[in-house]
This record gives structure tokens, sequence and C-alpha cells, in this order.
């Protein structure tokens, strides 16, 4: 089954709401062109060089989701087209991306990463944190950003009840900001968890945003 079939096919396995952002990392433009094909145009990329490299060589009208971890000094290279950055985790990355839209005359909509792993190596904020960034003056006056959800990427393990268990929290700690009152740059509409391994748990907890790769293009680069 081609990369086009495989979009497809799990299109169907989604609800409405869902978006499927196809991750496209280390994939050669001619099978995002499949992907493309099907009418699909939501894609990620981890790394800022090879996301540019293919906004410049592919169709204008794909979404590029920057869904790695980005570093200050490299967010003015994606600011002009960038659609969503999923791994905002600190305040100050947040500002480096408010002035670079600011730059670009437009507003950048972001998820905010939030910790749920069991790992120290993976990024985000915890709850206090979170919780500060979010009643801070300095949060409230960038007006170039717009945090439109959360994301969360779960412990690498085969305990599913573990998985399960992280990305219900993350539901529950997104459904309960939903219910509060922000400044004007926030709308959370957007729960992005859940990838190749184990997007269905995650769908089945309340995601409304999946990252599939493997899944879709396969495990292994081509050549």
């Amino acid at each position: 089954m081609g990369v086009k079939d495989k979009i497809i096919e799990l299109k169907t396995t989604l609800s409405e709401n869902c978006t499927l952002v196809a991750v496209s990392k280390t994939k050669p433009s001619r099978l995002i062109h499949e992907a493309y094909a099907s009418g699909h145009r939501d894609f990620g990329e981890n790394k800022v060089q090879e996301l540019v490299e293919k906004y410049e060589e592919l169709p204008k009208d794909i979404r590029w989701h920057m869904i790695g971890h980005l570093q200050r000094n490299k967010v003015k290279y994606l600011a002009s087209f960038v659609h969503l950055v999923h791994g905002i985790d600190s305040l100050k990355l947040l500002k480096e991306v408010n002035k670079q839209a600011a730059n670009n005359h437009r507003i950048i909509n972001c998820l905010l990463q939030i910790h749920i792993a069991d790992e120290a190596t993976k990024f985000g904020l915890n709850t206090d944190e979170l919780d500060d960034l979010l009643s801070s003056d300095e949060f409230a006056q960038l007006s170039n950003i717009k945090i439109v959800g959360l994301m969360g990427m779960a412990t690498n393990t085969q305990n599913r009840p573990q998985v399960v268990s992280e990305f219900e929290a993350l539901k529950a700690l997104f459904d309960k900001l939903q219910k509060g009152s922000f400044s004007s740059n926030v709308d959370l509409t957007h729960l992005s968890m859940g990838m190749s391994g184990d997007y269905p748990l995650a769908l089945k907890a309340g995601s409304n945003m999946i990252r599939v790769g493997s899944k879709i293009f396969g495990e292994r680069n081509y050549s």
C-alpha cells in the first residue's frame, strides 16, 4: 500500500474534528507529494533546516507543523510561514516566537508542551510552570502569539496502562484549563497527543490531534 492509500485509510478511522499531522521528518519530498495528492495538507517536521528546505520546495498551501524541540535562535527561520509550533516549553521561547511573529506581521499559533512522561529526557512544562506562565503579566502582553492548545508525549513503554494514565492526565488538565479565564492570546482548542505507536490510546483519551509518521511513510528513510 502506498503513502496516498495509507493516509486515506488512516483518516477513515479518525473523527472529523481530529487533525492528522503526517510526520514527514527525514522523508523525501516525493513521498510528501504522494500524501499531498490524497488531499492531505498538515505535515510535521522536527528540524528547522529540513522544515525550511521542504517549505521552499513544496506547495505553499501545506500547513507546516514544527513538532520538535525548537531553539530560540532558530525561530526566525520559520516565523514567516509555520502553521503551528507544538513544543513551546518556556516563556523565553514564547517571547522569541512573539518577537519573530511581529517582525513578519503575523500571529503564530502555538501549543504548550506539558511533561507527562516518566522520562527526564522529554521536554515540557510541569503544572506549576504552566500556571506561572499563563498567569504572568509578561505572557499577557504577547500579542503576536496565540496559545491554541496543549501537547504531550507519553512514556515510550509497552506498559499500556501507564501510557493511558499519562494521556488521561493531560486530557484532564486540558479540560480544566478550558474552563479557566485567561488573557486574549489563549484559545484552547487543540490537544495534540498520540504518535504512530500509541495514537489509538490517545484518541480514546480525548486527543484531537495526532502526529503519525512511520504508519504512513514507513520506518526507515528512503534513499
